[in-house]
């Protein structure tokens, strides 16, 4: 099994999950929709260049037979994929949490 096979379930529960708590507003969407893409456009710099570094000084060593081959500078792109999960999940969950918050709240108010 290669690393983009395990990957891939984990960005599929994280996408399924984003889409599922997505702002339906929207301009509520439309700045979840920049805010996700400022903040994966940022973990995907940190990830090249921190994978990188830790891939070459040898910390972490893939083995080639469950690579895609593909890589950004030294990381495998198998290694992006769990930040752009992270970066879909994290709102998705924050706003899930925060909507049963705001239905407690509702139901001890009312």
């Amino acid at each position: 099994m290669t690393y983009l096979l395990i990957s891939i379930p984990f960005l599929a529960v994280a996408a399924i999950t984003a889409w599922a708590a997505r702002p339906r507003e929207r301009t509520a969407f439309r700045r979840r929709t920049i805010a996700t893409a400022i903040g994966a456009a940022v973990l995907l710099v940190l990830t090249a260049v921190f994978d990188s570094l830790i891939v070459g000084t040898g910390i972490v060593a893939y083995d080639d037979a469950h690579r895609s081959g593909l890589a950004v500078g030294l990381a495998p792109v198998e290694d992006f994929l769990y930040p752009i999960a992270g970066v879909l999940l994290l709102p998705a969950v924050w706003s899930i949490l925060a909507g049963a918050r705001r239905n407690r709240a509702a139901r001890v108010d009312g």
